[in-house]
């Protein structure tokens, strides 16, 4: 297949079609080689592949009313711009030539090399990464330098986890022989030899628009400059986060698992500017203390003698602890087949020498600490011991003598308590967010870091000032075709009936043990319908779990409620509503949807009826109509169609997302998920294709897939040919793309990978057939936040950002469209890779705001376009499916890498084609 080359060259620059824009300015990261668009004669195969890169800025929005906002950048000027870094390959070994692999130590020897060779090193400070590289401002003297030092008393090092509690007789004997050594020192040999040279000049250049190499290694070297500074302060650090060891900042949210409050930091250039991007930022960690304490809290049980040990030696491998009494640090290897007044270990006699002999003992872990240590233990005799040693040399500690040290990572997903405690306690109001932050960058004291110094850096204290619009919201349409204007980006289907309500005729109930009124349900359901427009027909049946079958395995579950059914029910029905008795994470979801959606064809709502109210039962209506066919509010745009551009031309817009297990679980797929606009001009209805991939593997593999010489069966054309039929046999002139969670390394697969494989099935559907494209990646996680100045609110729905702050060359904007009501508003972040359809900004803007509001689910903005919001809900849903089944055998893994490629990735099943172009996941 070749690849797809508009007539404008589109491809390359994107540069649209609309002649009358200006043409864009001419900036070429210096690392791309620019491409001439080829001419229509083609010569036979010798075809030059078009690498595409990010398109640059056309010009500014201008609609909306302006506003003036603070934003957590603070400026930074660059005084030494003529200077270099030098960047150096740092090697360490011990004195046996044995690579040092542990982390941590690296540190702790450059800083030593630093104070004992420092005349050698001509007195230069250095930025070391922790690892392998280290950078300094100016040449070292030498560009291969070899040093040797002393590390007297290195507890944490991973190579002395199993010494004894003492240093007198050790229930270990590699420990004997290392005795004889005082002090437990050990000796390092570093290797320092030249790498690379970077100009300071780079970072000049980046803020020009002149990205290369060069200047992410250079603002990769100040960002190394922060964390090294953190390290000293003794912080955790995550990626360019950093959390002080502060009980303070700590926050309990139940298990064992405490949330760290830190900061983030990272130097960003954008138009104004470089800048110091700062943010609060919440890490989970281990409850520090006592281990028998964690355990406690981690497994939610009353005592000791309830734990499950096999859980807790999972849970604490790896963990690192301190002994008493000699406080000496080691790290979690196992736990003790046997309790610690079983376990024994042949103990050597003080007064024998070390020859094999006569002068051993067996004597049991419990013996050893109460009669020959003389330290009383209360309650770890009947307990397992903690094991700190080699797997073939075991060293045993009674429990009670170990306690966690503190800022120790949490990697497992948090629980659903858990996550909505940890929003609870970490969220702050804008104004309280803006203190924390000043404070962090005062107590932060970057002036007085020498790094930053000999760059000549210095930060600035203010918060930037950025000018903001607020767009209006888009006007909407219900039902009988009336007219109704948000404010504050919500509005409500009080006395309003639904725009397309459905009807609902063939139904029945499905009670799983909930214990609720069902009855009564049925007849408010059925009362709020009415008032929505929606015409609700009296439920065939009301189907009620047979109590025997409450014990049995969600599965075996919803097979026995389905031969229920389909005994008493004349024909398949038309819908299903089913009560279940926990409100989150109902283990009967995700089998009781696979049953309905990939083997029935039946749509079906969940619910939990706890507090059933209007409003509940409005929302779960919502969602029934929705998923039924019918749309509950639409844009007036697209009920007259006009919406700029998307209205004069059949315009397909996506919304592609992947979602990946949580870090515990490695073996889990991921899951893409592409959901597509159908029936235009309508930009309000989707339907969705979701498939499995290799775990935690980013792009999405499955968009073309031929696996026969006509056949395709990735998801694209699944999409597009739902799009003809559903849009009166019209294939889109136009493909709009709204991605989610890439990151800016991955912009140029976007552009050349996933758009490629999407351009090959339009290509395999009809060759002369060449759409075009626009592709907008969308981000939350970034740390960039608004502020009014002044005002305790969050900023209003509608501001978008598109300057100062904003990329210098590429084309993005920060956009709130939601109202922030707790916490501090995140804005997501667009950027614009490709645009051949040629939109204004403006157009633009506006329609990525519009399409927060074609959300049915709910009567607000939402804070990301609803494609992508969908996309979330489609893989989230489809997901369950092969999670309750691989949940028992895979899981145990518990974080084992495996091997990439060696484990077939399990299928998810097709929808049936009565629901597959339904909105079932909303």
């Amino acid at each position: 297949m070749d690849s797809f080359e508009p007539d404008d060259n589109g491809a390359t620059n994107g540069n649209g079609a609309q002649e009358a824009l200006p043409p864009p300015p001419p900036v070429i990261p210096p690392d791309v080689v620019p491409v001439c668009a080829e001419p229509e004669h083609r010569p036979e195969p010798v075809k030059k592949k078009v690498v595409r890169v990010p398109i640059a800025r056309r010009g500014l929005g201008s609609k909306g009313q302006k506003i003036t906002l603070l934003t957590n950048h603070f400026k930074v000027m660059v005084t030494n711009v003529e200077g270099h870094f030098f960047h150096y390959s740092v090697s360490l070994s011990y004195e046996d030539g044995r690579p040092v692999d542990g982390k941590g130590i690296g540190r702790r020897v450059i800083d030593r090399v630093q104070e004992t060779y420092d005349t050698e090193l001509a007195g230069k400070d250095f930025a070391y990464d922790g690892e392998k590289s280290l950078f300094t401002v100016g040449p070292l003297p030498r560009n291969k330098l070899e040093f040797t030092v002393v590390l007297e008393d290195i507890q944490s090092n991973r190579n002395n986890g199993n010494r004894s509690p003492d240093d007198r007789g050790s229930p270990n004997e590699s420990d004997r022989k290392r005795m004889r050594r005082p002090y437990q020192s050990k000796t390092f040999k570093v290797e320092i030899s030249f790498a690379a040279k970077i100009p300071m000049q780079a970072i000049a250049n980046a803020l020009r628009g002149q990205e290369s190499e060069n200047s992410q290694e250079a603002l990769r070297v100040l960002d190394i400059i922060l964390r090294q500074h953190a390290a000293k302060q003794g912080c955790l650090l995550v990626r360019q986060s950093f959390f002080h060891n502060d009980p303070r900042n700590f926050a309990d949210v139940g298990g064992g698992v405490l949330g760290c409050r830190g900061f983030h930091s990272s130097f960003r250039t954008t138009q104004g500017g470089l800048s110091l991007n700062i943010d609060v930022s919440t890490t989970m960690i281990i409850q520090p203390g006592p281990v028998v304490d964690f355990l406690i809290a981690n497994q939610n049980v009353r005592d000791p003698f309830s734990l499950d040990w096999s859980k807790a030696k999972r849970t604490l491998k790896n963990l690192r602890i301190k002994t008493s009494p000699a406080n000496t640090e080691y790290k979690i290897t196992g736990l003790s087949e046997k309790p610690c007044k079983e376990q024994t270990f042949t103990l050597k006699q003080r007064n024998g020498k070390d020859v094999d002999g006569d002068n051993t003992i067996e004597v049991t872990v419990y013996d050893y600490f109460v009669n020959h240590r003389g330290i009383e233990l209360r309650y770890s005799a009947d307990l397992p011991c903690i094991n700190v040693g080699k797997p073939k040399r075991p060293t045993y500690f009674p429990l009670e003598l170990c306690s966690l040290v503190s800022l120790q990572r949490y990697t497992k997903a948090l629980s659903v308590l858990q996550r909505s405690s940890l929003v609870e306690k970490s969220r702050q109001k804008p104004n309280e967010r803006m203190k924390t932050l000043s404070d962090a960058l005062k107590s932060n004291n970057y002036d007085s870091e020498p790094m930053l110094r000999s760059c000549g850096i210095s930060i600035s204290t203010s918060f930037s000032q950025v000018e903001g619009r607020v767009l209006p919201a888009p006007r909407l349409k219900v039902g009988n075709g009336e007219d109704f204007f948000p404010r504050n980006g919500r509005w409500n289907f009080n006395n309003k009936k639904l725009a397309q309500p459905t009807k609902i005729q063939r139904w029945a109930v499905v009670n799983f043990s909930a214990r609720c009124d069902t009855q009564g349900l049925v007849r408010d359901l059925i009362k709020c319908g009415e008032m929505k427009g929606i015409l609700i027909d009296p439920p065939f049946d009301v189907f009620q779990e047979n109590p025997q079958n409450r014990r049995a395995p969600p599965v075996v579950r919803v097979e026995k409620m389905f031969e229920d059914i389909q005994s008493k029910l004349p024909g398949a029905p038309q819908f299903l509503l089913c009560l279940l008795p926990e409100r989150k994470n109902s283990d009967l979801y995700g089998p009781w949807k696979r049953k309905n959606l990939a083997e029935l064809g039946v749509v079906t709502q969940c619910m939990a009826p706890t507090r059933v109210n209007d409003q509940y039962l409005t929302n779960v209506l919502l969602k029934i109509n929705a998923k039924l066919g019918g749309l509950n509010s639409l844009l007036a745009v697209e009920h007259s169609p006009s919406i700029p551009v998307v209205s004069k031309a059949p315009t397909i817009i996506l919304g592609m997302d992947v979602s990946h297990g949580s870090p515990g679980q490695s073996d889990m797929p991921s899951i893409a998920a592409v959901v597509s606009s159908r029936q235009w001009p309508l930009i309000s209805k989707y339907r969705a294709s979701v498939r499995t991939q290799s775990p935690k593997v980013e792009m999405i593999d499955s968009l073309f897939k031929q696996v026969a010489e006509t056949e395709d069966d990735g998801i694209v054309r699944e999409l597009l040919l739902d799009f003809y039929t559903s849009s009166g046999k019209r294939k889109p002139d136009q493909i709009i793309i709204f991605r989610d969670g890439v990151s800016e390394s991955q912009f140029n697969q976007v552009l050349n990978i996933e758009l490629d494989q999407i351009i090959e099935a339009c290509k395999f559907l009809d060759e002369k057939w060449s759409p075009k494209f626009v592709v907008i990646v969308a981000q939350k996680n970034h740390h960039t936040k608004f502020f009014q100045q002044g005002s305790p609110d969050n900023v209003p729905p509608g501001t978008i950002i598109d300057n100062k702050i904003c990329h210098p060359r590429n084309n993005d904007f920060y956009l709130c469209a939601h109202a922030g009501m707790i916490g501090t508003t995140r804005p997501t972040h667009y950027h614009v890779l490709l645009d051949e359809v040629g939109f204004s900004s403006d157009d633009l803007q506006e329609l990525v705001h519009s399409l927060s509001y074609v959300y049915q689910r709910s009567t607000t903005a939402i804070s990301v376009v609803a494609p992508i919001c969908y996309a979330h809900l489609a893989a989230t849903q489809i997901g369950q499916f092969i999670k309750f089944e691989d949940m028992s055998e895979t899981s145990s893994s518990h974080g084992g890498l495996t091997s990439v490629g060696a484990v077939p990735v399990p299928q998810l099943p097709r929808l049936q084609e009565n629901v597959c172009n339904s909105m079932f996941f909303c």
